[in-house]
């Protein structure tokens, strides 16, 4: 029954959008059950893929304390372009920097490329103003230019402002007033200072990160509005949070002001989830590798931190220089399309098929083949499972095709067509792989493979084979685990402000001064926030570099009071670590001084994730059935294995076979290839030994 008392809210609902799917994770704090719900993503407008994830686990949400939601609508937003018409207020001189950029290519060879900058030339303006790099005026802020130049945005529909002026990191007072001119007559809240959303230097960097955030706040906004009444008018009475890129939550009431820190707000609640049951299963060191039905997502987890990032650039020349879960995607997912080209040669992906029409064996009119499909017809997934439409399709409808469109350009029968699909798109994750480790001077051998998504355990243990990775680590809960990401998820907020002075010229009072004043500011906001936290943990750190270098390294610092001499012994001694040099006689500067203010949530039991009441007492009565599944041989050769099959909700805690086995579940299926040993935990968690074998 329903209440409106806050005490016996005790449903905590973590939801998150995906290209293809919507996934829902309904926990009870008391009880510890959990319920859960995947439905197709309806990507005009999530919120209808949201509420009838949360229709079928029949939840009533006047009883739920707290919504937790991943969202993909402003990364969707600026991938296609599809953004509120913004205008850009900026420095005379400056109008074009943001299409300038670094003047990199978008491609290694070649000298053509395509470029688009989110906001067009014809709505940037230049206005009569300038600070030096002091923070002193050198031209004095044109207000009667202002003023004129917003009335002119507003008579021709622009929706959203940026304002952003050269050396405001330093010296805002021209950002500032521009903003009050503009406030005075500007119909909606969408005024972006550049300053207000990052203090740091590098005003491209700074520019695009406040042009994305203008275009994509009437989206979001205009979304949240929506999906919040839709809850409140079924009963809901509690806070609606949002994820962050930074892998932690924020208040739907707050998000709007700095959008931009949704970006890559999905992907980084699977990170989260992994780095939280990473810790309950001892595994410290984590690749994640996140295979959904659109994309692969890859990211690094270190002593159970997950690896963040000031300077992820989401496609070419869209730096976003705001904290991020530092996450590599590439276009290979379930729905990922096959083709042969006009060359001759097999690719796979970046276009899916999506959720409709979606694979072959979806049955909703697909015509096209996917990697969903090769698995299906290789025998590595069931297809009854996936019938979706009225259409019923056979394994013979998916041959046929396979043949038609992959194997006759190839030469080669459907099987082998197939199995060339799975190994090219592995090809693919695996370099995935390798970029965000070997990038990050980490060896994959050191580190499990935690593998999620609803294709994600299908690949992994070939990929960890591949790349020397000892042991694959399939959670409780692998096609849902974002949403729990997003369940499990802390308060955050990150602090920025550059200062650029050489590190014998500063004072330590002064720089304890600035990161005093990020913490409280921190523990303000996570104090107006109506969550329940257990503590606050507040972490320094330091952008350094030699004098007359470009790249910076973090400097993680004890306390605020660090004196100067303790961060210079820390820096070299970073550096050491990263490049095996001494440079005694350069001198070193802070670039950059950061603060992490985290308002830890309560800990999750995450034993409920499957029903202990279903579990079978042996591996015997957990199995399903059998059925031929085909595996690459010594020799490259396809060879059909007779393999059993498990249903894995029913398999006994803590329970060890050896492949080659398939485990299946509502979420996902599960490979285990031959000469692999599996064993489990009370967690649920699947641990697959990667044996060096001739059968991979």
């Amino acid at each position: 029954m329903a209440t409106d008392n806050k005490e016996l809210r005790s449903l905590v609902l973590g939801v998150d959008v995906g290209g293809t799917f919507t996934d829902l994770v309904q926990l009870d704090q008391n009880s510890g059950a959990v319920r859960l719900a995947k439905v197709a993503s309806t990507l005009d407008n999530q919120a209808f893929g949201v509420l009838e994830a949360i229709d079928k686990v029949e939840c009533e949400l006047a009883n739920v304390a707290m919504v937790i939601h991943g969202t993909t609508t402003t990364t969707n937003a600026v991938l296609e372009r599809k953004l509120s018409k913004t205008a850009l207020i900026t420095t005379a001189g400056f109008r074009d920097s943001l299409e300038l950029g670094r003047r990199t290519r978008p491609q290694p060879y070649g000298m053509t490329g395509h470029f688009e900058p989110i906001i067009p030339r014809d709505l940037r303006f230049e206005i009569s103003e300038r600070m030096d790099a002091f923070g002193r005026t050198v031209t004095p802020i044109d207000e009667d230019a202002v003023t004129a130049v917003g009335q002119k945005l507003l008579s021709i529909g622009v929706e959203s402002v940026v304002v952003h002026f050269l050396h405001s990191y330093v010296n805002p007072e021209h950002e500032l007033r521009a903003a009050a001119l503009l406030e005075k007559f500007w119909p909606n809240p969408y005024i972006t200072v550049g300053h207000r959303l990052l203090l740091e230097s590098r005003e491209f960097e700074r520019g695009v990160t406040a042009a994305v955030n203008a275009s994509v706040q009437p989206l979001l906004e205009r979304y949240l509005k929506k999906l919040s009444a839709e809850l409140q008018g079924r009963g809901y009475l509690g806070e609606l949070l949002i994820m962050n890129g930074n892998g932690g939550t924020v208040s739907a009431n707050r998000v709007v002001g700095e959008a931009v820190k949704t970006v890559m707000s999905g992907p980084a609640s699977g990170v989260i989830a992994a780095a939280y049951t990473g810790r309950f299963a001892k595994r410290p060191n984590l690749i994640t590798y996140d295979m959904g039905g659109t994309s692969t997502d890859v990211a690094l987890i270190y002593d159970c931190q997950p690896s963040i990032s000031n300077e992820i650039e989401i496609e070419y020349a869209m730096p976003i220089h705001v904290p991020m879960v530092d996450v590599r995607t590439i276009g290979a997912g379930g729905g990922s399309i096959a083709r042969v080209n006009q060359a001759g040669l097999l690719e796979v992906g970046p276009e899916s098929a999506g959720a409709n029409p979606g694979p072959i064996c979806y049955g909703l009119g697909g015509e096209l083949p996917t990697i969903t499909d090769a698995n299906a017809l290789l025998g590595r997934l069931d297809i009854e499972q996936f019938h979706r439409g009225q259409e019923n399709i056979s394994l013979e409808r998916i041959r046929e095709i396979f043949q038609l469109k992959i194997g006759d350009p190839l030469g080669v029968d459907a099987e082998t067509a197939a199995s060339a699909v799975l190994r090219m798109a592995n090809t693919l994750m695996a370099g995935a792989i390798r970029m965000v480790s070997i990038s990050l001077g980490a060896d994959p051998r050191d580190f499990s493979l935690f593998a999620f998504g609803g294709a994600g355990p299908l690949h992994a243990s070939a990929l960890a084979t591949e790349l020397g990775i000892p042991e694959v680590l399939v959670p409780a809960r692998p096609g849902i685990t974002n949403a729990l990401g997003c369940v499990v998820a802390d308060l955050r907020h990150d602090f920025v402000r550059t200062i650029n002075k050489p590190l014998d010229t500063i004072e330590t009072e002064v720089l304890e001064q600035m990161l005093l004043k990020q913490a409280f500011d921190g523990n303000t906001l996570i104090d107006q926030e109506p969550i329940d936290i257990n503590e606050i943990k507040i972490e320094h750190s330091l952008d350094m570099q030699f004098i007359g270098q470009t790249h910076m390294l973090t400097v993680p610092m004890d306390s605020a009071s660090m004196t100067c001499k303790e961060i210079l012994t820390a820096f070299e001694k970073i550096y050491f670590n990263r490049f095996r040099i001494h440079l005694p006689e350069v001198r070193v500067k802070i670039v950059n001084v950061r603060t992490i203010v985290t308002g830890c949530r309560p800990e999750i039991d995450l034993t409920g994730l499957i029903d202990f009441s279903g579990r079978a007492h042996s591996l015997a009565a957990a199995q399903v059935g059998s059925r031929a599944v085909c595996f690459y041989g010594t020799n490259n050769e396809l060879n059909w294995h007779e393999v059993p099959i498990y249903n894995r909700e029913k398999l006994p805690l803590e329970f060890e076979l050896n492949g080659p086995a398939i485990l299946e579940q509502m979420d996902t299926t599960v490979l285990i290839e031959p000469q692999n040993d599996v064993s489990s935990d009370r967690y649920g968690n699947i641990f697959i030994k990667v044996g060096v074998s001739n059968e991979t």
